[in-house]
């Protein structure tokens, strides 16, 4: 099992490390779109879209790689009072009624709507925009996978005795 969890764990690092680097392309872009509308008068709708492409990108795909160095967001004012037995009773029980529920919902209603996009390859949200909205339509069940993925890496650890995460 350590090896399956490495196996996971490995791929949602994979994943982190590749996408971390759009949050630098973001800033980049959203900094040359605002020099090249104040400075110089211009604008384009398309590098505008892109910073939404990125943002979308960096935090569908990097929801994985959150979930494993545990930088998701924890509103649970008991989880730190009880011990590690009650930490991983609550961490299992998150994992299996609530966040795998969830994604498998999500893949599931979301599905039609990324088969759709891809066959009709839908265009723009604006007028001038980048022709790619079935690559941020895919970005849904690609962020859900990832997080399935890691939650099974977590669960196993969980399940093998492991500390839960600080």
């Amino acid at each position: 099992m350590q090896k399956i969890i490495k196996t996971l764990d490995g791929f949602s690092h994979v994943v982190g490390s590749v996408v971390r680097w759009i949050a630098l392309a973001m800033v980049l872009v959203q900094f040359v779109i605002v020099v090249a509308r104040y400075v110089f008068g211009l604008s384009d709708v398309a590098a505008q879209e892109s910073v939404l492409y990125m943002h979308s990108t960096l935090f569908m795909l990097g929801a994985g790689y959150t979930l494993l160095v545990n930088g998701h967001v924890r509103v649970d004012i008991f989880y730190n009072r009880f011990g590690t037995t009650g930490q991983r009773r609550i961490d299992l029980f998150g994992h299996l009624f609530l966040l795998i529920p969830t994604m498998i919902a999500v893949i599931y209603w979301s599905w039609p709507a990324v088969v759709n996009s891809w066959s009709i390859l839908e265009g723009p949200i604006s007028v001038g925009g980048i022709k790619a909205v079935f690559f941020l339509k895919t970005l849904i069940p690609a962020f859900c996978i990832l997080l399935l993925l890691q939650s099974a890496s977590e669960i196993l650890r969980i399940v093998i005795g492991g500390k839960p995460r600080d």
